[in-house]
């Protein structure tokens, strides 16, 4: 079964299970307003290809395999989100990965119409800066259970790099920096839920996805997560989540032309004040 398999039985399941019937007065699901902050140990997979103005192809390069990239690294995340009637939310958030790395090409790669011999030493950089945001409306909201669905915009920044001694047609070797970047805003529809186990003990999950061929995109996204959080004060309360992320795109576009494929899951821990 795979990483999304997984992660979208383990949401569905909590949705499911939100069905039940729980204790009363739980804090969570009553909130007006919450601040969120977290850190994110993902496993990271990103290919690339990217054919530059002169019509070579780009080569399928794996960025950790072939590069050297780090597959995980902790980062940093922030949300905030409200209550603005008493069935409609709306939360927003932001998270960057940044990773680089070096190493020696063992083939050749094709890069913005730049080939990077095998052998050659080849600096890179990935980078990706995340803003979701998301309007909810609760078609089931009592007490202690909440299920709902949702329309968003999960708008991403990425920006690929790399370095070193290439050619480009038959011209001579020489050192070669190429960059691209691409901003890919994609709607998205959605479902969430949250059941309170206890006053203090809730489980949530949402699933984020949409599919679009429009323009010069085509291609896909989708965001899940399961939560559980514990109030340990009325207005504060820590938590542990998985998350699983999901792109796949084809381009063709002035600064980017080719393919992205980036996926990142994995644990992570949060603090939340909520009022």
């Amino acid at each position: 079964m795979t990483k999304l398999s997984l992660s979208i039985a383990f949401t569905t399941g909590l949705l499911a299970s939100s069905l039940l019937v729980a204790p009363a007065n739980a804090q969570a699901l009553q909130s007006r307003y919450w601040l969120e902050a977290s850190a994110y140990w993902p496993d990271i997979d990103t290919t690339v290809s990217v054919t530059g103005t002169g019509g070579r192809v780009g080569t399928d390069i794996n960025l950790e395999s072939d590069l050297n990239l780090r597959d995980r690294k902790a980062l940093p995340a922030f949300l905030a989100g409200a209550r603005l009637w008493d069935r409609v939310t709306i939360i927003g958030e932001y998270y960057a990965l940044d990773r680089n790395g070096s190493a020696q090409a063992s083939r050749d790669i094709t890069f913005d119409d730049v080939v990077y011999r095998a052998g050659a030493q080849v600096d890179s950089s990935f980078e990706s800066d995340i803003y979701r945001l998301a309007v909810g409306y609760s078609f089931v909201r009592q007490e202690n259970l909440e299920l709902g669905a949702s329309i968003g915009l999960h708008a991403t920044n990425f920006e690929a790099t790399l370095s070193g001694d290439g050619q480009i047609g038959n011209a001579a070797i020489q050192t070669q920096r190429r960059k691209r970047d691409l901003i890919a805003p994609m709607p998205t529809v959605g479902l969430y839920g949250g059941y309170a186990i206890t006053p203090r003990l809730t489980v949530a999950g949402r699933v984020d996805y949409m599919s679009l061929s429009a323009g010069s995109y085509d291609g896909s996204v989708i965001n899940t997560e399961a939560r559980a959080s514990y109030r340990i004060w009325e207005n504060v309360g820590v938590g542990a989540m998985y998350r699983y992320v999901s792109y796949d795109f084809d381009v063709e576009k002035k600064r980017w032309t080719g393919q992205l494929d980036y996926k990142f899951s994995g644990p992570a821990i949060f603090l939340q004040a909520a009022f």
